[in-house]
């Protein structure tokens, strides 16, 4: 009896699971359609091509206020932007002064993401920003604490523009005892974390961000 049936069960597994591989063909990829494209930041080096006027192309650096002036559409901020929304825009203010203007927008070479730690740490110094990093993380890419390092009282350091930077305070030690590691901080690219020794005086919530060199030192990334 069984050796009747075996023929018609494999038959629908095989149904069951050519339709599977059929559907799940036919299934668009969803992460490659929603994954965000990239906006430009201060550092970028951006082109500009005229097709039928070219004594207007121009190379570009953002800088740090994440403004650039341009040929013919003057002062734009393009930090932000992507470059299908800076090409728009480009044509739209050039077409004032030239007619239906073809224009090319290239990005040529891009400020690498990255985050500084610095202070009680074995290894300090500027790391590589690809994926998602909490503060933890960026200790351990550091080495890990040194013994003198107050666990408890971690600093990242984030600019908010040109002349402010906030500062985040965060308890490690606490989130390592508790096992709570959902509630790190997770950086963004240009964050900067301070692990300072036992006793550090106290640090304001925002500070301008010239005063950021009298905890980092801006060539070796280590704490003064």
């Amino acid at each position: 009896m069984n050796v009747k049936r075996l023929p018609i069960r494999l038959l629908l597994i095989l149904l069951l699971t050519l339709a599977g591989m059929r559907a799940f063909a036919q299934t668009p990829d969803l992460t490659l359609q929603t994954r965000p494209r990239y906006a430009l930041r201060a550092g970028d080096t951006v082109t500009f091509d005229y097709r039928y006027t070219p004594e207007y192309n121009q190379t570009v650096t953002i800088q740090p206020d994440g403004f650039v002036n341009l040929n013919i559409v003057g002062d734009m901020r393009l930090a932000g932007m992507t470059l299908d929304q800076v090409h728009a825009l480009v044509v739209e203010r050039a077409s004032a002064r030239l007619n239906k203007p073809e224009v090319t927008v290239t990005l040529k070479e891009f400020e690498h993401p990255y985050i500084v730690v610095a202070g009680e740490v074995d290894k300090p110094g500027r790391f590589d920003f690809y994926e998602k990093t909490t503060a933890m993380q960026a200790v351990l890419l550091a080495g890990g604490f040194k013994e003198e390092a107050q666990q408890s009282d971690i600093y990242v350091f984030r600019r908010v523009n040109g002349d402010l930077a906030e500062v985040h305070k965060i308890n490690l030690h606490k989130l390592r005892t508790s096992k709570d590691l959902e509630r790190d901080l997770t950086l963004e690219p240009g964050d900067m974390v301070l692990v300072p020794p036992n006793k550090l005086a106290h640090i304001s919530r925002f500070i301008k961000a010239t005063n950021l060199s009298l905890y980092f030192d801006p060539l070796a990334y280590t704490l003064r």
